[in-house]
């Protein structure tokens, strides 16, 4: 399949949180993507819950009211402001907040809005809430998500969609997605060298195995420090499929480090010819794909 373009410069950032206050925190956002943008970036990803922080929604004690009246909706300051920028710039912004659908909800949910060079493109709701995050928000119903853009259909999940469901990311392949995002707010146990080997024997295989079995690209985007008595390990990095000698896919990471936990912005180019995405495509042999999800919907009807 053809594309407009195959190129693209994309921008991952480590985000420290300032706790609660979403005027500081979209202020740096805005910053951040400005700078991005100047740079030469077409697409800035900001990690789950960048707007208000995470700690504070899984905390026990501050009450859904708090949470409630902190959450924005699709016409909100960040998405109107952000907006602008996406625009003015002819830049992708993506970013994670608690989402409510109206001004008087009190019903939530753990989101991304994507901004484009056209406006407000379009909201995503997390379908795999993890552990306490079921507390404050609903589960997203929606459909995968799915944006066109001029590198074709650009997709993503947030966090524990990623991580445990790979059937996400390989469904989205499977539509024609070569580069799926990931907001994410991954911890890192404690600020010591023991707990970052342990933060990476989690983060980066997870990821890493979606590239390995949709040959697509991977551009995660991570909290970095503290947030409301929780550690969070940075790491932002794109990763993608790297073919070898012998035509088999290998993982390499293209732009940002692993073991950067701090602060900033990571932005490299990728050329997304390299995600062929094999599996999903017409063999000469026999005339269709390795992946064949009518036999997987047998599968589940049997159950």
């Amino acid at each position: 399949m053809a594309y407009a373009n195959d190129i693209i410069n994309i921008a991952v950032t480590n985000f420290r949180v300032a706790d609660g206050d979403k005027e500081t925190n979209l202020r740096r956002m805005v910053g951040f993507a400005n700078a991005a943008a100047k740079r030469g970036a077409d697409m800035v990803i900001f990690p789950e819950m960048a707007l208000t922080g995470y700690g504070r929604y899984i905390d026990p004690d501050i009450p859904m009211e708090e949470k409630i009246a902190m959450a924005e909706t699709t016409e909100g300051e960040a998405a109107k402001t952000l907006g602008k920028v996406a625009v003015d710039k002819g830049i992708y912004i993506v970013f994670g907040l608690p989402e409510k659908k109206s001004e008087d909800a009190d019903v939530l949910y753990n989101s991304a809005f994507v901004l484009g060079p056209e406006g407000f493109v379009g909201s995503y709701q997390k379908i795999h809430p993890y552990g306490s995050e079921n507390e404050w928000c609903k589960r997203g119903e929606e459909v995968p998500f799915i944006f066109d853009t001029e590198w074709g259909p650009v997709s993503l999940g947030i966090c524990y969609d990623n991580y445990q469901f790979p059937e996400l990311a390989r469904w989205c392949a499977y539509k024609g997605s070569r580069l799926h995002l990931n907001p994410t707010a991954a911890a890192q146990e404690a600020p010591n060298e023991n707990a970052r080997y342990q933060f990476l024997r989690c983060y980066q295989p997870h990821l890493e195995y979606l590239v390995l079995s949709s040959s697509i690209y991977i551009a995660s985007a991570n909290l970095t420090g503290w947030d409301h008595g929780v550690y969070f390990g940075g790491g932002s990095f794109v990763c993608g499929p790297k073919t070898n000698e012998y035509s088999e896919v290998e993982v390499v990471t293209y732009v940002g480090d692993l073991d950067d936990y701090q602060n900033g912005i990571h932005i490299g180019t990728i050329d997304l010819t390299m995600a062929d995405r094999y599996q999903f495509q017409d063999h000469p042999e026999w005339g269709g794909p390795d992946y064949r999800p009518e036999i997987y919907k047998k599968m589940f009807e049997e159950e």
